[in-house]
């Protein structure tokens, strides 16, 4: 028998400390000290302008969560001397000791690891007290850095020096908000004969076939035999236990299953595979049970040539992907319910793959169980990002046992195609300067070469892994190598423009971003500066990049205006934000099957902060997301200039010409004919000529473009257009500032429709980069497209979803309603 209790109820959160004085507060569980605390009214959300700052004691601070339940002996029938009681702990973050009527049951410091303690014998009949104490994080890294020595690392923090999510201790793109707390579920399970300790199915193809080895691990409160049976899609197996046996591996094959595909290259089709446990014979009680979806497909990691190309059921797949942080500092919050809203903003992106990033978490099954539906391909990093690592004890043990319990939990998942050693440490020890400041200490290498590829080999031989992000594929290899592996691109946001990124010719892209304001409602939200401008308090703390607002503004470079107004500051760098990715992306797509994928830094926001989301700390999608949406379409027209020099691994190599490249992700040919015209501001033909077009499924094709199209007599007067059935692509002579833009001129129409307003813009002049901000009217209104460019003629329709009536005209007005060359207007808020 088996029986689960979960103990939620009835917590009290008490500060253990002669300075604080909170004692026997509700407390929520699962959940953490900063939450109970918000929620009793003792703090102002660290969300909102600099309260954070206000906060650091709380991460300071030793805390006890305590509560209070009746046990009876006769409780779920723990089955006499062979019954066994424990108390299951999903997740402590992080220096906890655990109590129970007294008696210190154990202590912990792992925010990654599940815990299961042995506690009948400390069990009282009636009335029983449990008392999870959380040490303060900063003394236990305090003492570790002590003993261990100071270790290099992209920040002060000491992240590096314990076993919890490391952006706790803030980022470049986050607040530093040290938590504490029984963060995931906590609860009391009886069971007698035997259970299910861990089931860890390993799903494979063989030919058309798809085949199941599960992998059962049994722990025993008694020598009887047991039988173990699995089955899925109409197939079972039975495997029989010996006393004193405790393992079983059980073989399943089923012919011909439907192939789960990521999205985009066909179904997600999910069986349950179902694993039983009884005592012989085989018509006996079950004892436990265990159920999961599997998919069938296999994945692999083709590094042929020095590329890096995950192939899917023998598919390549050209990774549209983007980086994923966690969605909050405070993950109890994240509910399945926002999980679902923002994977769902990811697949509306065309985004095919999300990267967890290493400062974070091993992302929760819910998460997993999504991407699973939604065909989203995961690439999970293991939790270490940008510093070195501590390869003494007590951290080496810690390490291998939160990745075993991580493996096993995840095995069942199709999406999870990659494990990830790291995030930027072997570039850290390479290119940062480490390796002096170690003087031959360890620093996490083996961790990244020798024990989680040993791991893995042993737990989940189905999936490739990686050593870390970036990285060329072996130890002594320059880490950074854009003709190699991974690369990660940051020069352009830290010194140069985003022009830099077409003099590359990488083979996979896993990190690159320009950072945007988030929505003006959410800035609104989080800050109380009157008035509100680029440098006010709150802007600057919730900036959190060194030097962040002056890259802002140098990034805008020869491409845009130099904002005069606050309203001019947040619609341009959002402008320049979504065109340098979209640059970026249009550039490495053009490579392919080169290049094999880009994923961008990053899709979601923690909080409401100036960085590099596509979609900000509110949900709000910022322009980033709908310029994604754009370049990450299946079919994709884009107009390169292949004349600049591309470096790679030192060497530089002179290209091509002006092309238009035909970039066809889809699973159709892409037959047409590709018009190309260069023509004046007011949509005159100036050249023109057109190109019959065949372009294979997942197929590129560059088609080079004559003189009489590319050179313009006049720059600040011409641009050049690329049509090919519903897709288009611009290209002007002279960047922005330099074109002689006419002053904007359109006719509006509005008309209501169920739940909002459509918006028709027709263009009586070339308008550059129509946008519409919404929220500014309403903090719930969104808008299903943006940064749209209208030829003389042209119209564009847009449609505002609102839960309130939006007034016509001001929705169709200034600040709501901008383009790059609008009538010059003074600034409202």
């Amino acid at each position: 028998m088996s029986m689960y209790r979960p103990l939620h109820d009835g917590w009290a959160l008490t500060a253990v400390s002669d300075e604080v004085d909170i004692a026997g507060i509700p407390a929520t569980v699962p959940g953490c000290v900063h939450t109970d605390l918000l929620a009793a009214g003792l703090i102002d959300d660290p969300y909102l302008d600099d309260n954070e700052n206000r906060l650091t004691w709380i991460g300071r601070t030793t805390w006890a969560y305590e509560t209070s339940f009746i046990w009876h002996a006769d409780e779920g029938d723990p089955g006499g001397e062979n019954g066994r009681i424990d108390l299951v702990c999903d997740g402590l973050d992080t220096v906890a000791t655990v109590v129970l009527n007294g008696t210190e049951v154990a202590a912990t410091a792992n925010m990654h690891r599940f815990y299961r303690f042995p506690v009948r014998d400390l069990l009282r009949e009636g009335g029983n007290t449990l008392q999870v104490r959380f040490g303060s994080p900063y003394d236990y890294t305090a003492r570790l850095r002590e003993e261990i020595g100071d270790l290099p690392g992209a920040y002060d923090e000491p992240y590096q020096f314990i076993r919890k999510m490391a952006c706790n201790f803030g980022w470049d793109w986050g607040p530093t908000l040290v938590t504490s707390g029984i963060w995931r579920p906590i609860g009391l399970h009886a069971w007698s004969g035997a259970r299910l300790s861990a089931v860890r199915p390993l799903v494979t193809l063989d030919g058309r076939d798809g085949r199941v080895r599960a992998h059962v691990t049994v722990e025993r409160s008694a020598e009887v035999p047991l039988v173990v049976t699995a089955s899925v899609a109409g197939t079972a197996a039975e495997v029989r236990l010996a006393p004193g046996e405790r393992e079983a591996v059980l073989e399943l094959t089923v012919p011909e299953p439907h192939l789960w595909w990521p999205r985009g290259y066909g179904g997600q089709p999910l069986y349950p595979l179902t694993v039983r446990l009884s005592e012989a014979p085989g018509d006996a009680e079950v004892l436990d049970e265990w159920t999961r979806d599997i998919g069938f497909r296999s994945v692999r990691l083709d590094r042929e040539d020095d590329a890096f190309t995950i192939v899917v059921n023998d598919a390549p797949v050209f990774v549209r992907g983007a980086n994923w942080i966690p969605d909050d500092c405070f993950p109890t919050r994240i509910t399945p319910e926002r999980l679902a809203r923002r994977l769902g903003q990811a697949c509306d992106a065309n985004l095919n793959l999300l990267r967890i990033w290493g400062g974070g978490l091993y992302e929760s099954t819910d998460f997993y169980d999504l991407c699973d539906r939604l065909g989203l391909l995961v690439g999970q990093d293991f939790p270490f990002a940008c510093a070195a690592y501590p390869e003494e004890e007590p951290f080496a043990s810690e390490v291998e046992a939160e990745a075993r319990d991580a493996i096993v939990r995840l095995a069942p998942h199709p999406s999870l195609v990659l494990w990830n050693g790291n995030n930027e440490n072997i570039e850290g020890f390479s290119d940062w300067g480490w390796r002096d400041k170690l003087d031959g200490r360890t620093w996490g290498a083996g961790y990244y070469y020798d024990l989680l590829p040993r791991v893995v080999a042993e737990l989940d031989p189905t999936r490739p892994y990686w050593a870390g992000s970036p990285y060329s594929g072996e130890p002594d290899l320059p880490p950074n190598d854009p003709a190699r592996g991974t690369v990660h691109i940051w020069d352009v946001w830290n010194r140069e423009d985003y022009l830099r990124y077409g003099a590359y010719k990488p083979r996979f892209v896993a990190e690159f971003g320009f950072q945007g304001p988030p929505a003006y409602a959410t800035l609104r939200r989080a800050l109380g500066d009157e008035p509100l401008t680029p440098d006010s308090p709150g802007v600057l703390h919730h900036q959190k990049a060194i030097d962040g607002n002056a890259k802002l503004l140098r990034g805008l470079g020869d491409h845009l205006p130099v904002p005069a107004t606050f309203d001019d500051w947040h619609y341009l760098t959002q402008l320049n934000q979504a065109r340098a990715m979209a640059f970026g992306i249009e550039r490495f797509r053009s490579l392919a099957p080169y290049c094999m994928g880009t994923i961008v830094w990053q899709l979601n926001d923690c909080w409401p902060g100036v960085s590099w989301a596509a979609v900000d700390g509110d949900a709000r999608r910022k322009p980033l997301w709908y310029a994604l949406r754009r370049v990450y379409a299946d079919r994709l027209l884009t107009i390169q200039d292949s004349s600049v020099v591309v470096v790679n691994d030192g060497a530089e190599e002179r290209a091509g010409e002006l092309s238009v490249v035909v970039v066809n992700d889809g699973a159709e040919e892409w037959t047409g004919e590709l018009s190309v015209v260069r023509s004046d501001l007011t949509g005159k033909p100036l050249a023109e000529e057109a190109f019959p077009v065949t372009v294979p499924a997942r197929g590129t094709l560059p088609v080079p473009l004559p003189e009489a199209l590319t050179t313009a007599a006049d720059p600040a007067k011409e641009v050049l257009t690329a049509r090919l059935g519903d897709q288009s692509a611009l290209r002007f002579f002279a960047e922005d500032p330099e074109v002689a833009f006419p002053e904007a001129e359109f006719d509006v129409a509005t008309e209501p429709v169920p739940g909002g307003v459509r918006v028709t813009v027709t263009a009586r002049t070339l308008v550059r980069e129509l946008a519409l901000f919404p929220d500014r009217l309403d903090p719930a209104a969104e808008v299903d497209d943006m940064l749209v460019t209208l030829l003389p003629g042209s119209a564009a329709t847009f449609v505002v979803r609102s839960p309130g009536e939006l007034d016509p005209a001001a929705l169709t007005s200034y600040p709501v309603l901008r383009c790059v060359n609008e009538a010059p207007r003074r600034e409202t808020r």
